[in-house]
């Protein structure tokens, strides 16, 4: 299985990344990618950019060298699946990935972390749903996963936090198991933070070729699925 596209990626506007973008997109060249997003974090998290980034990402043209380029954001949720991007916003990007950062407020556990992927699947401007298999926001994910599946949303198999986490491993095989079971895409990202790690998605792949997941379940594992993808969910034609 060969990745096409990572949809999650960090430039210097996220102050604890350390490439820019045109850095990203020569490393994504190198490593034989068709397509990369710019996926900067979101205005709940103290390293974001300002706001006038996510407004502004239209000046980036649509194809570089050779790479297109989706415009996009990783957003923070929040309480009852809420996440920091007004609308306004969210309309003028192309993708999105959701994800949490900090825990909610209080002394929450799983059934309040449950309750916030649930709303979030309702969410029609969110495309994937980021690291999800971090230990200290535990949800459950038998009742949630067939959500995802039942709103069109897109589950990422994160080669950082899967295997910078230790804790992490064994929910993401989980969750990874219960996407085969119930049929529900994935994308492999980098979520890379420096260049050099746009392109390496070894230990994600490996666990996926573990458990036989379907490679035409893995989204950006083929170019004309995942291009034909962003045309019909986007109306956005890159070839």
């Amino acid at each position: 299985m060969k990745i096409i596209a990572d949809t999650h990626t960090h430039t210097v506007a996220s102050t604890h990344a350390f490439s820019t973008l045109l850095e990203n997109v020569r490393y994504a060249k190198e490593a034989g990618l068709c397509a990369l997003a710019i996926t900067d974090h979101a205005p709940n998290i103290q390293d974001a950019p300002h706001i006038w980034h996510f407004y502004n990402l239209h000046v980036i043209p649509r194809q570089i060298d050779g790479v297109y380029i989706l415009r996009g954001a990783e957003a923070n949720i929040g309480e009852n699946g809420s996440i920091d991007l007004e609308e306004e916003v969210l309309q003028k990007l192309d993708w999105v990935v959701a994800s949490f950062h900090t825990p909610l407020p209080g002394t929450p556990g799983i059934e309040d972390y449950t309750q916030a992927y649930s709303r979030l699947a309702e969410n029609p401007y969110v495309d994937v749903i980021g690291h999800s298999g971090t230990q200290k926001y535990l949800y459950d994910y038998r009742r949630v996963i067939p959500l995802f599946k039942k709103y069109g949303k897109i589950v990422e198999i994160n080669e950082g936090s899967a295997f910078s986490r230790p804790t992490s491993r064994p929910n993401c095989l989980e969750i990874a198991k219960l996407c085969k079971e119930y049929q529900v895409p994935v994308v492999v990202n980098s979520d890379a933070h420096f260049a050099m790690q746009i392109g390496h998605y070894e230990r994600s792949l490996e666990m996926l070729e573990s458990i036989g997941f379907p490679e035409e379940l893995v989204l950006n594992a083929d170019k004309s699925r995942f291009l034909e993808h962003i045309r019909r969910t986007k109306r956005i034609d890159l070839q």
